[in-house]
């Protein structure tokens, strides 16, 4: 290496398109994925602009781990004011995920805890090999979440056990984790990222309008009123059914071209 030349450095997240989906790894290996804020904002600016061909999105981390939370040789002293807007600044990034463009599945594998929990409660879908355990140890270290999750992550599996798990450092394996609901599909070992991209290819095919009422609407009618959201859901249902590739698709079924439901 010449005097003048320095290493290179590897971005935190990287992107690489596979058709219209949008492939994203996290890259921070050696430290398990740990996420920093470099790495958040990483996550950000890349949700913020994706490529205009993807409508899809996987998230996956490099090495034997998908996230193991919070990069505690970053943690900093902070005031509660300092404390609050960083909380927030993990908010929005992770806001450009559940609320951005397109749906986006998380493959997990090793180690999703603390902060990759949090990141993967982000995402629509959530695959987990053999591999994966799941853990919130920030109750046991005198801390509490900051990145979402103790809104997101109640959703996915309750109250009583985010809080089991926050009290107790209670670590779920990927069948419990399965079965609890912190994952939708569970994979063999090593194949999380295939069967991830799999679902990604297929979610790409549906009508851009109706996985974006999917990511959107869905989730504001589950916390509306009845009465709200079954309003909210009949003008949802006919914006979406007034798209051009909605009516091509419905008349594709009525002309007997669509493909019909089959049992899996």
């Amino acid at each position: 290496m010449s005097p003048s030349s320095t290493p290179s450095v590897q971005a935190p997240v990287q992107l690489e398109m596979r058709g219209s989906v949008a492939l994203i790894r996290l890259c921070r290996p050696s430290k398990r994925n740990a996420l920093n804020d470099g790495l958040i904002l990483a996550l950000r600016d890349l949700f913020q602009n994706l490529p205009k061909e993807a409508r899809a999105a996987v998230i996956h981390g490099e090495g034997e781990h998908f996230c193991a939370g919070l990069d505690l040789s970053e943690l900093q002293e902070r005031d509660a004011g300092e404390g609050v807007h960083h909380s927030r600044l993990w908010h929005s990034a992770l806001e450009c995920i559940e609320k951005g463009t397109v749906p986006v599945v998380a493959a997990l594998h090793g180690a999703v805890v603390g902060g990759g929990l949090e990141l993967a409660s982000a995402c629509h879908i959530r695959v987990a090999d053999e591999s994966t355990f799941f853990a919130l140890p920030e109750g046991t270290r005198g801390i509490f979440v900051g990145g979402g999750g103790s809104v997101r992550i109640p959703k996915l599996i309750g109250v009583a056990r985010m809080t089991d798990m926050m009290l107790t450092g209670r670590v779920h394996d990927a069948v419990s984790g399965e079965r609890i609901g912190l994952a939708q599909y569970l994979v063999p070992t090593g194949s999380s990222l295939d069967k991830a991209l799999e679902l990604a290819t297929r979610i790409a095919t549906n009508a851009p309008l109706t996985n974006y009422a999917l990511m959107h609407a869905l989730p504001r009618i589950a916390e509306q009123p009845a009465d709200h959201g079954l309003f909210t859901e009949a003008l949802i249902s006919s914006i979406a059914q007034s798209a051009p590739e909605a009516k091509a698709r419905v008349r594709a079924f009525l002309e007997g071209k669509a493909a019909k439901v089959q049992k899996a």
